[in-house]
This record gives C-alpha cells, structure tokens and sequence, in this order.
C-alpha cells in the first residue's frame, strides 16, 4: 500500500486551509508580519504540494508598518471557490482588519482589499443554495454578508462556540447534504489544541454538538505530533473525504520545544453515522487513491531568474531599492535600510526552515559593508553568521542580551557562510566543565546550530549554540524559524544560497 509522511508541507506554515477546483486543490497559510503574504500551494493529490505565489504580494495591495510587532500581521486565511472564482478571507489584526481578495486565477493577480466589517479573527466563507455567502469568524458568530461590497446583511449572530474550552476559533461552515458542519478549533493552538463540529440545518442554528468531540486532539498523548488542530475539510475527486490542519513536532527535554513552528498536516476522514470521523494525526499514513509527485524546490537558489522565486520573504516588507538581481546579474544585491537586526526596518530576505536537520550556506561577497546569515524567530531571538570589516563573527540574540560569541579574520572578497542544524539526542547529555567536572546540568535543547566558514583550505567551525532560545518556547508567538540573507550596513551581494535536509547520518 502507498503512503504519505507528515507533515506534507513542512516548517512554518500554520492555519491550513485547503479547496478543491475539480481535480486540482489549493492551499493557503497564515504569514503574520512577513511579505508577501499569505503563501498559496497547488496540489493534485492532495500530499504533494508546490508553491505557485504568494495572495499578498504587492505593497500598494497591502502593507503592514514597521512598527508591527513580531506574530502580528496576517492570520489564519480561508480559500474558497466559488461561482468561477477564487476567494480569499483574512484579518489583518494591526491595520486592515477583516478583508477579502479575489482572484480568476490562483496564481493571481489578486484583488486590493475589500473590507469587511465584522470583529474578531479567522474568517470564514460559505454560500447557500440560494446565494447567499456567510461568513464566520473566531468566538463564534456567523453572519451574511456581500462579498462584493463587505457590507454586513445580517447578524453577526451567535453560532455554538465549543465544549467549553479556551478560545473557540478558526470557524469554517459547509454545506453538505442536507445539513450545515460548523468545524472549530478549541482549547488554545498549544498543548491543548484540538477540533470539535456541530450541525445544523441553517448556518442561522441551532446547532447540534457531534457525539464523538474532540474530532481530533492529541492533548495529554504521547505522539511525536502536538498542538494538533485548526482543521479545514476537503471532499477528494474520487469521493474520499480528507483534513488538513496544524501541528507540532516538539524535540528536546522536558518541557520540549519547537522550532520550525506549526506545520501543515493531512488526515483521513470517514463519515460515519451522519459525521465525521478522524483518527489520530500520524507520521505516515495510507495515500490517496491520486497520486501526483512534484519536483521539490531546487536546494540552491542561483538567483538567474528575473524574480524572486515565492518562497523568500522578509520581515513586513521589502522595499523598492533594497534588493535587487539585476544590479549585478546572476546575484542577489541586498543594500542596507537599517543598522541592526534587533530592530524592524532591516534588509532581510529569508526563506522558512523545512526540515529539523538541515544545511544552508550562501556566497556573500560583503565589499565594504557588513552581511551575513541569520537564523532567526523575531528581533529579539536570532543568530547571525556576519562578515564585515575583514572578519566572520557569530553573534547571538536572546532577549535582552546581544554577545559575540567567535569571531575569526577572513581575506576581503567573497566568503562562503554555512549553518548546519542538527536535531539533539532524545536524552539530554549532561553538561561538563573544563576539567571533566559534571555539576549535575541537563543541555537538553531540541537542536544544535553551528556556524562555519567554508573555503579552499577547509572548513573553519566558529561555533555551535543550542537551539531552544530560538524556540517558540523562548521567544514566544506564532512563526517559526527563518534563515536567509541580510546586511545592515551598505551593500552586499549574494551569489548563491543553499538550504536543504541533511540526513541524519550524515551529521
């Protein structure tokens, strides 16, 4: 029998939600403060995705301050297609609020915002037979409204909010025979995460809860997955029914931590009884009866396209001016819009770490100015692999403390910068002194992260950091990590950049 692994799109891509346009399906995630917005994936199976854009892709279509804090930004879109054309819901929570573009094509280009003016987050949408579109948001309330327009019709109206758990959210309505579903997600997007439906025969209620709540929680197991939840429901062409949602893959000792951030899984459904039935979110399961591989990005990016490929994005935005590939062809020319790192409005472009156990490496040749590597989960958690004024140094953000931590002369010109991940043992070793002494500590982070330089006479390691404090444990919020290209003072160019899994063995 075929099957699949978990998570189908790996790293940091939480709030899945999926449609089917007959045998094609298209998938958009959450992207809080990062531009472009909104990342949207295309599958034919439903297990094998590849990113064809970015919904949020243009800065007079939609931007966000730099005064925008860390996990800020976009939350949680909806994609929908209806009557030829694609939808797509969300919520700015520092500026735009709730707002919906629209798109003949999913690969764009999307509309400009039409606003919607209803409270809360997560929104939903959802036509009757009639017409009429709904739209559901976080707390929960459904209401009717004008997609054209985003005038309100009715309500909002208070729909069933639950079992009774902690933050009742990430509300989606189908209309399935001759019953309204009202999937949510409960108990918190953490530990305690999981999915509960209802039905009714109106989206206007009253709404009955489904025996068998949670539909999906791994709260309290065991399982290599957590935080399980917020779950949107998709019918196959062949007829099978299937739920992509998020989750965890927490590493390290107790309490464990996760670094990629929540990521993209797939589940089964069957109906039985009038509901819907999931089991356990595993590692592998049985495949769908399509089958439809697709070739994976390129681990390295040479940057000879005439545009950035829909991966890279940048902390809240990328102005014109700061980045550029025809500056200096077959390059990436990054040019200075902010000193530090440990402040928004700096020039960054990264891409989201996939895989718990990776390389990325680039060729920077700095010229007069300062750039490097950074790993990083917000301005105050990041590591920075940085060459400048004749010398590659590490430095390491954690909260309130900025240190440099090696530091190692290099010859002017190009230099090539590697960061290699590699996830921890599962038993935390015990740390010891200098003269062999063990005081009893445990280092038992989920990862270590090791800084080199790479050249014609070998590799130099300059450090190696333990990755907890770039954890959402530590730094908090809703992203995971990020690694890509930066400079903070003057101009640099970038050659290449390399970022894919390194086996296990290999380490």
């Amino acid at each position: 029998m075929r099957t699949y692994d978990n998570p189908v799109i790996p790293g940091f891509h939480p709030d899945p939600s999926v449609c089917r346009v007959e045998e094609d399906y298209y998938l958009v995630c959450s992207s809080f403060e990062y531009f472009p917005g909104i990342p949207l994936f295309h599958s034919r199976d439903l297990v094998h995705w590849r990113q064809i854009g970015n919904v949020l892709d243009r800065p007079g279509q939609w931007e966000l301050p730099d005064d925008t804090p860390a996990s800020g930004g976009v939350y949680a879109p909806t994609i929908r297609y209806h009557d030829g054309r694609f939808h797509v819901i969300t919520t700015d929570v520092v500026g735009l609020g709730t707002f919906l573009v629209t798109s003949d094509r999913p690969e764009g280009p999307w509309s400009d915002p039409v606003r919607i003016d209803l409270p809360g987050i997560d929104p939903d949408l959802a036509w009757d037979d009639d017409g009429s579109c709904w739209c559901a948001v976080a707390g929960v309330q459904v209401a009717r409204i004008d997609p054209g327009t985003g005038k309100v019709l009715e309500g909002p109206l208070p729909a069933w909010s639950g079992t009774g758990l902690r933050d009742p959210e990430a509300p989606h309505l189908y209309r399935i025979g001759a019953w309204w579903y009202l999937l949510l997600a409960e108990g918190g997007t953490a530990l305690g995460h999981g999915v509960s439906i209802a039905r009714a025969r109106s989206p206007r209620g009253p709404w009955e809860p489904a025996p068998g709540n949670p539909l999906v929680s791994h709260r309290g197991s065991g399982s290599l997955i957590q935080c399980t939840g917020h779950a949107d429901l998709v019918e196959a062409a062949d007829g099978s029914w299937w739920t992509v949602l998020l989750g965890t893959r927490p590493k390290g000792y107790f309490p464990e931590f996760h670094v990629l951030g929540r990521e993209t899984f797939l589940v089964p459904v069957e109906w039985a009884d009038g509901w819907p039935r999931v089991g356990p979110v595993r590692e592998r399961h049985p495949a769908p009866a399509a089958w439809h591989p697709v070739e994976p990005p390129p681990v390295r990016d040479d940057f000879d396209a005439p545009a950035l490929a829909p991966q890279w994005i940048s902390p809240r935005r990328r102005p014109e001016g700061s980045w550029s590939l025809s500056e200096r062809p077959g390059w990436l020319t990054l040019t200075a819009t902010g000193n530090s790192l440990d402040r928004p409005g700096h020039t960054f472009v990264g891409r989201r770490q996939q895989h718990p156990d990776c390389r990325t490496a680039t060729l920077v040749d700095p010229g007069a100015g300062r750039a490097g590597l950074s790993v990083r989960i917000d301005e105050a958690h990041h590591y920075d692999l940085e060459v400048g004024g004749g010398a590659v140094s590490v430095v390491a953000r954690i909260g309130p403390v900025r240190q440099r931590v090696a530091e190692l002369a290099v010859p002017a010109g190009p230099v090539t910068l590697a960061v290699d991940i590699r996830t921890a043992d599962v038993l935390p070793p015990t740390v010891t002194t200098a003269d062999g002494h063990a005081p009893g500590l445990r280092a038992g982070g989920p990862d270590t992260i090791a800084f080199s330089v790479e050249g014609p006479s070998g590799t130099v390691r300059l450090a190696e950091l333990d990755g907890r404090y770039l954890s959402t444990q530590v730094a908090t919020g809703f992203t995971g990590r990020v690694i890509g290209m930066y400079v903070t003072e003057g101009g640099a160019a970038f050659d290449w950049f390399d970022h894919g899994p390194k086996p296990v063995a290999a380490r």
